[in-house]
């Protein structure tokens, strides 16, 4: 079964950028994200929903 959330390292991997960078984006709210404790998880419905929306945006789309 595949998990329902990505690390901060996976959401970097994935989407070509730094570790920090991406902690930058989850702390800034960029990225949408949730604290377990000390981890913190992007839940990866709303990571491919802001991916998407951040796409259309890119590309002209309303």
């Amino acid at each position: 079964m595949e998990s329902l959330t990505y690390t901060v390292d996976e959401v970097a991997a994935l989407l070509g950028i730094a570790r920090g960078k991406a902690y930058q984006h989850v702390r800034a709210g960029d990225i949408p994200s949730l604290r377990m404790g000390k981890r913190v998880l992007v839940p990866r419905d709303r990571f491919h929903a802001w991916l998407n929306r951040e796409s259309a945006k890119s590309s002209g789309a309303a």
